[in-house]
C-alpha cells in the first residue's frame, strides 16, 4: 500500500428513487451525505467530503465517487443511507491507500462489492487496460 493521500468522496445529495415524495433534507442522497459528515472519524480520514447537487445516476440512487489525482475514479450506486456509511468511509480509507484507486473487489466492505457503477482511469494513464488500436497518439 502507498502513503494515504487525500482523496475526495463526492456525494449525491439529491439521490432518491423514482416515487420518493418527500422533502430535500429527506432524499436518501442528503441523508448519506448527512451521515457521513456526522460520522466522526471523517474528521481524521485523509478524505475530503463534498456534496454534489446531481451526480445523474437516478436509476441507481444513492451514489457516491472516489476520485483522486493520478488514481482511477469509483462510483457506486444502490447504497442505504441508514446503513451504508461506515462501509463507505471504510473504502475510502482504501481507496487513499491505494497507489492507483482500484481497491480489488473482496477486499472492499460487503455492500459495496456489487454496486460498483464505474471506473474512470486517469486522463494519465499509460496502464495495460488501455485497449492500443482505439488510442489515437
Amino acid at each position: 500500500m502507498a502513503t494515504r493521500e487525500l482523496a475526495c468522496l463526492s456525494v449525491c445529495t439529491r439521490c432518491r428513487p423514482a416515487d420518493f415524495i418527500g422533502t430535500d433534507i429527506e432524499r436518501p442522497g442528503y441523508r448519506l451525505a448527512a451521515a457521513l459528515l456526522q460520522d466522526s472519524c471523517i474528521e481524521t480520514m485523509p478524505v475530503r467530503l463534498r456534496g454534489i447537487h446531481c451526480m445523474r445516476q437516478c436509476k441507481r440512487p444513492c451514489v457516491v465517487a472516489l476520485s483522486a489525482p493520478k488514481k482511477f475514479t469509483l462510483v457506486f450506486g444502490d447504497l442505504s443511507p441508514d446503513t451504508d456509511h461506515p462501509a463507505v468511509l471504510a473504502l475510502a480509507e482504501q481507496y487513499a491507500s491505494s497507489t492507483d484507486g482500484l481497491v480489488p473487489r473482496p477486499e472492499r466492505p460487503a455492500c459495496l462489492r456489487a454496486s460498483i457503477l464505474g471506473r474512470i482511469p486517469p486522463l494519465d494513464y499509460e496502464g495495460e487496460l488501455l485497449v492500443p488500436k482505439f488510442n489515437l497518439p
